[in-house]
């Protein structure tokens, strides 16, 4: 037995890809606006910071490298994509595209680097910093900064991201461009997470560094491969013959719990720092709950450590 759709389920189909078709139109209008303002600000990076510092000499090649990395090929690639996006050439485009990010994934495994690089050429080069703030005041870049200017790609990655979810949603899979669509998709949501991720481990790497620094000289070791910062904050320990409890700091890391004392506030040099007291290893602990509440209103835990 088979049915087929009746005059008013053909008319809800209908109804159904007249609404697909708008909304696809509307994200590929917005789109190609976009991918052309992305492209002029590109080339005005290009031609009036990394052509002019090559011509002018102001910084060294591999200075210049290190802080522009493969924006001109990013340019390039983006360039073509724009010539079929505005032919409506979608699927097409970023099909050919997406086997280039791997010029995105250079230039989001620099960025941090390039962000360094940058500030020290601030800091020294007085003859650089004159250029910098003679070209971004030209009309043309509509008071953006240089460090604005350079974050333009990891900005356009998580856009794409938008659009082409949105395309593919409203695109009908019998569609050919579906298939191209969907492919694009997943090629740029695995950079975007490239980019998240570096982004997490950048931002764990500045709170390593953070409480590295807030500890009185170098005993207590707080900088190391795979170790995450997790929190910190006072607790009241409880010492083994009963005296009085008294306040101490921890920092909680994915392998350690560290336990600190603040420093005397005499101190001429150490008295706003903390002095590492004990750095219990996780992987040999446990933690148990004695009485009353962990999370806010006040309790007792208990950590055991077992002997190495």
């Amino acid at each position: 037995m088979s049915f087929s759709p009746g005059p008013l389920g053909l008319r809800s189909i209908q109804d159904q890809r007249e609404r697909w078709e708008r909304q696809r139109g509307r994200t590929g209008r917005e789109l190609v606006q976009t991918e052309q303002l992305y492209c002029q600000q590109l080339e005005l990076l290009n031609t009036y910071f990394v052509e002019l510092l090559k011509a002018k000499g102001t910084l060294r090649q591999d200075v210049r490298e290190s802080i522009f990395s493969s924006i001109k090929s990013i340019l390039s690639v983006n360039q073509s994509l724009l010539v079929h996006l505005e032919n409506d050439y979608f699927g097409r485009g970023f099909d050919q595209f997406c086997p280039q990010l791997h010029h995105y994934n250079t230039y989001v495994d620099n960025i941090y680097d390039a962000s360094k690089v940058l500030k020290i050429q601030l800091k020294k080069n007085k003859a650089f910093r004159r250029f910098k703030k003679l070209q971004e005041a030209r009309p043309e870049f509509s008071n953006q900064t240089l460090e604005e200017l350079l974050q333009l790609p990891v900005h356009r990655i998580h856009q794409y991201e938008h659009f082409l979810q949105d395309m593919t949603t409203n695109t009908s899979p019998d569609n050919p461009e579906f298939q191209q669509l969907s492919r694009a998709v997943a090629a740029v949501c695995e950079v975007s997470q490239h980019i998240h991720n570096n982004a997490r481990r950048h931002e764990n790497h500045l709170q390593l560094c953070r409480v590295q620094k807030l500890l009185k000289g170098r005993k207590t070791k707080v900088l190391a491969a795979g170790r995450w910062y997790i929190r910190e904050g006072w607790l009241k320990t409880v010492p083994p013959k009963g005296a009085e409890a008294k306040p101490k700091m921890f920092f909680l890391f994915s392998d350690m719990l560290l336990q600190a004392k603040r420093c005397s506030p005499l101190h001429p040099t150490n008295g706003d720092k903390f002095e590492g007291q004990h750095a219990y290893p996780l992987q040999d602990g446990n933690v148990e709950k004695v009485f009353g509440h962990t999370r806010s209103r006040g309790g007792l835990l208990s950590v055991s450590i077992s002997a190495a």
